[in-house]
C-alpha cells in the first residue's frame, strides 16, 4: 500500500485561520495542523501520530465544522467522550453541535441525539465501536449526511498496541456497511512503526497522507527511583511534592486499592490528594476530576483510567508508582505533564516483584495475549534498567533512530553510570544455570552462586555444586545478581525454560539460550550494559530529593 508520509513545515491558509479564529479563538496553528485539516477536508484518508498535548483534536474538530454534515467519530471511553463534547460545547454558543451516542444515555436522550442529527444541528458525534454494532445504528448512519470518520486512539485497532480492543478492529467492516466511500482520518500519540503499520493495513486507509511529529517531549525530565518499601516511596513522593507545593500532579498505580492507599497517606501528610478509579460511582469520578481541574487538589491518584483526553495544561509532575505495562503506555501516561511547555517531572518507582505481579496478572490470559504482555513488559524492563540516555530509548523505540545525541536531560544523563567488567559474574550465572537443568528460577540461581544454605539447596545437594558460593569473591549483594540475570534475559544469554515436566521445576525457571551455550562453552565473549539501582535520584540541576548511585555494568 503506498502511503505519503508528511514532515514539512505547515502552509500558510488565510481561510483555514479565519475558521479557527472563528470557532475557536486561536490567532494559529501548532505544528501540522493545518496541513492535516486540508488532508481531511480534501476527503483524503489521514493518519496522525502526534504526543499529546500536540493538539490532535482540533485536526478533526476544525474540518468538521467548516464540512456538510457531521463527522463520526470513534471513542474508546465514556468519560473521553463526554469532555470533548463539553469542551466543543464550551466553543459554541449552541449545544447541539456535538453529541456522544453509546450505552451511558437513556432511550430519550438517544432520540433526542438522532432528532439533532437528522436536521443537521450537529456537527460532531462521538461513538464507542460498540455503537456502530447495533444494526439499528448502521441503519440510521446510512440515511444521514456523514462528512469523514475520525478514529481517535487508534493504537486501540492493533493487538501489539498497549490499549488492544478487539471492537477497534471491526470498524472498517463497519464503516464500509455505512458508506465505502468515507474518508477517514486515524489518530493516535503512541504507536510504534509495527502499530502503525497494523493501524493502516486494518483500516484499510486508501494511499493515506501521514503526519507522524517527533516524540520527543523536551521539557521533560525522565528519571528511575529504587522502590524498596511503601514507607520509603511515600517519604520521597511527600518530599518531592513539598518542594513544589502548590502544583498539580498525577500519580499511577495499577490497582484501585492503591490509589486509595497512597491519596489517604499523602492526605495524612499534608498533602490534597484524591483517589480516582473505575470503581468509583460516575458522580465522584467527575466530581473528583473537576477537583483537578480546578486546583482544588493538588494531587489525582488514579489507575490508567484517568487522563485520556483530559486537557489540564499545567501537570509538573507525573509519578508511577508501580512499572507500566508498556512503554507506550509510560509515554502516554508522562505526556500528560508538561503540555504548556513548561518543565515538568516524570518519576517511576521501580521493584522488580512489580515486574512479577504484571506476570501474575497475565497468566489466565489467551497464549497469544501471554506472549504480547511478556514482550510489552521485557521492552519496559530495559528501559528501566538501562543506563542510557532514556530520551534517546524513548524515541528509538518509537521509530525515530536519526535521533542520537543524549539529551542532558534525564537521570542517566545527568548521573551516568559508574562502568563495571561483570565478565566473571556472567561466567558465574551461566555455570549456575547450566548446573541447574533448567529446574529453578531467579531467586534461586541468586541464592546458589551466593552459598546460601538454605533447606531447599540442602535437599538437593545443590551445596556440593561448583557455582555454590562462587558469586561471594564479588562482594555483591541479591539485588546485584537479579539485575545482572534479567539483563542476561534481555540479552538472549539466559530465558525461561520450556521444560515444565522435570519432577521439582519451577514455572520460572531459568535456561541458557542458544547464545547463552555459546558463551558458556567459550566460543565467543559477551558484551553487557545495564544498572543496578540504589536509592534515590535528583535532577541536573541537584534540586531533587536526594543523589542517584547507579551502576552500568559492561561485560566484555
Amino acid at each position: 500500500m503506498e502511503t505519503t508520509v508528511v514532515k514539512a513545515k505547515t502552509k500558510g491558509g488565510p481561510n483555514l485561520k479565519k475558521e479557527l479564529q472563528k470557532y475557536f479563538g486561536f490567532d494559529g496553528f501548532k505544528g501540522q495542523q493545518e496541513e492535516i485539516i486540508r488532508s481531511v477536508l480534501n476527503g483524503i484518508d489521514t493518519f496522525v501520530i502526534m504526543p499529546t498535548g500536540g493538539g490532535k483534536s482540533l485536526c478533526y474538530q476544525l474540518p468538521a465544522l467548516i464540512s456538510e454534515g457531521v463527522a463520526l467519530i470513534v471513542s474508546p471511553l465514556i468519560a473521553l467522550m463526554k469532555n470533548q463534547v463539553d469542551l466543543i460545547r464550551g466553543y459554541s454558543d449552541d449545544d447541539n453541535v456535538a453529541h456522544f451516542l453509546n450505552s451511558s444515555l437513556s432511550r430519550v436522550q438517544q432520540r433526542k441525539v438522532k432528532a439533532d442529527l437528522t436536521e443537521g444541528k450537529t456537527k460532531m458525534l462521538y461513538v464507542a465501536p460498540e455503537t456502530l454494532t447495533k444494526k439499528e445504528n448502521i441503519e440510521f448512519f446510512s440515511d444521514i449526511n456523514i462528512s469523514f470518520v475520525a478514529v481517535d486512539e487508534a493504537h486501540c485497532i492493533s493487538e501489539w498496541g498497549h490499549d488492544f480492543r478487539p471492537e477497534y478492529r471491526k470498524l472498517r467492516d463497519m464503516i464500509t456497511e455505512i458508506n465505502p466511500n468515507l474518508p477517514i482520518i486515524a489518530l493516535t500519540a503512541t504507536a510504534t512503526p509495527k502499530v502503525q503499520d497494523d493501524i493502516v493495513k486494518n483500516l484499510e486507509l486508501k494511499d493515506p497522507r501521514i503526519f507522524i511529529d517527533s516524540f520527543n517531549r523536551p521539557n521533560l525530565y525522565y528519571e528511575v527511583v529504587p522502590k524498596t518499601s511503601k514507607a520509603q516511596v511515600l517519604k520521597h513522593m511527600v518530599r518531592y511534592i513539598s518542594q513544589v507545593k502548590g502544583k498539580s500532579g498525577i500519580i499511577y498505580t495499577l490497582n484501585r486499592k492503591t490509589t486509595e492507599e497512597l491519596a489517604g497517606m499523602l492526605g495524612a501528610n499534608g498533602i490534597k490528594a484524591v483517589a480516582y478509579h473505575a470503581g468509583l460511582d460516575a458522580t465522584t469520578r467527575a466530581l473528583r476530576q473537576d477537583q483537578f481541574l480546578k486546583d482544588d487538589v493538588e494531587v489525582i491518584v488514579a489507575t490508567i483510567a484517568f487522563g485520556m483526553g483530559i486537557d489540564k495544561p499545567d501537570v509538573r509532575f507525573v509519578m508511577h508508582y508501580n512499572i507500566p505495562k508498556s512503554l507506550e503506555n509510560y509515554y502516554q501516561e508522562t505526556g500528560r505533564a508538561g503540555r504548556d511547555g513548561g518543565n515538568s517531572k516524570c518519576i517511576l518507582y521501580y521493584s522488580y516483584k512489580d515486574v512479577q505481579k504484571l506476570e501474575h496478572l497475565m497468566r489466565d490470559k489467551p497464549l497469544s495475549e501471554r506472549e504480547m504482555g511478556a514482550q510489552l513488559i521485557t521492552e519496559t524492563v530495559a528501559y528501566v534498567e538501562s543506563g542510557a540516555c532514556r530520551r534517546r530509548l524513548l524515541l528509538h523505540y518509537f521509530g525515530e533512530i536519526d535521533r542520537i545525541e543524549n539529551c542532558g536531560h534525564c537521570d542517566n544523563c545527568c548521573h551516568p553510570k559508574e562502568k563495571l567488567d561483570v565478565k566473571d559474574s556472567v561466567k558465574i550465572v551461566l555455570d549456575a544455570v547450566n548446573e541447574l537443568d533448567e529446574r529453578f528460577g531467579i531467586n534461586y540461581v541468586v541464592d546458589l552462586v551466593l552459598g546460601k544454605n538454605n533447606p531447599q539447596i540442602k535437599t538437593f545437594k545443590h551445596d556440593k555444586f561448583k557455582s555454590f558460593g562462587a558469586g561471594l569473591i564479588m562482594e555483591m549483594d541479591d539485588t546485584f545478581w537479579q539485575s545482572l540475570i534479567r539483563q542476561m534475559m534481555l540479552e538472549d544469554f539466559v530465558r525461561k525454560s520450556q521444560v515444565l515436566s522435570r519432577p521439582s521445576s519451577s514455572p520460572e525457571a531459568m535456561a541458557l539460550s542458544s547464545t547463552g551455550k555459546t558463551l558458556h562453552a567459550g566460543r565467543a565473549s559477551s558484551h553487557l550494559h545495564f544498572l543496578t539501582i540504589t536509592p534515590m535520584s535528583s535532577d541536573c540541576t541537584g534540586s531533587g530529593p536526594g543523589r542517584d548511585i547507579l551502576q552500568t555494568l559492561q561485560a566484555g
